[in-house]
């Protein structure tokens, strides 16, 4: 069996302790690293830039909803990314795989079930759970800027997040050390590559990788 290096970041211990048991018997006994927030888990990929493979949960601290997996996707494009989650929405599965996951396994999936969809992920494969169709939610605008945040350079993609929080040119530019004028260029090509009009507009789709996980958690309780 080929080993692969892997992360599982997730904050519940009891869970980590089963996928490692799951992981293992699809990709190899090599030590199977644990992070328990987003920081740690971008802190962890430095110290460890032979990672394959990153297992997500989609609501661990420091995350946005969806925008933990954008940044993991925008800055590690070659790292295969399984999402798991208790929450089973078709509408939050189908934006995980627009932003790139390979797979998205319930926490509810058992470990026979979870370690076979880990094998198809090594094999190539994408993994979802059998009730989901995500084929109407694929063409959608949100499902289409998702899919191009992976064509946002690292420094892009820090500029869009601010351009979200609502700052301003010369604020980011502040905040980034550098000038306003290189600001500008960034803005212009982040518009271009995400295929919106403006500023704004790329701010309310990007908070909505957010804001959308949030309110179905919600309408789930």
């Amino acid at each position: 069996m080929s080993q692969v290096q892997a992360i599982i970041a997730d904050d519940h211990p009891l869970f980590r302790s089963a996928l490692k048991q799951a992981a293992a018997q699809a990709i190899g006994h090599d030590p199977i690293k644990e992070a328990s927030t987003l920081d740690s888990l971008f802190e962890m990929l430095i110290a460890h830039p032979e990672t394959e493979l990153v297992f997500l949960d989609l609501s661990i601290p420091g995350a946005k909803g969806l925008e933990g997996l954008a940044r993991l996707r925008n800055q590690y494009p070659d790292i295969l990314v399984i999402m798991v989650s208790a929450n089973e929405s078709a509408a939050i599965i189908s934006q995980c795989v627009a932003l790139g996951a390979s797979a998205y396994i319930p926490k509810s999936s058992s470990l026979e079930v979870i370690s076979g969809a880990i094998k198809l992920v090594i094999e190539g494969e994408t993994w979802l759970p059998e009730i989901v169709d995500i084929a109407p939610e694929n063409d959608s605008e949100q499902a289409q800027f998702a899919r191009n945040l992976e064509k946002l350079t690292p420094q892009q993609y820090r500029v869009l997040t601010m351009i979200a929080d609502g700052l301003l040119n010369k604020q980011i530019a502040y905040a980034m050390s550098i000038q306003e004028t290189t600001i500008k260029q960034h803005v212009s090509a982040i518009l271009k590559k995400l295929n919106v009009y403006n500023r704004t507009q790329a701010g309310i789709l990007f908070n909505q990788l957010a804001t959308d996980v949030h309110l179905d958690d919600e309408a789930s309780t």
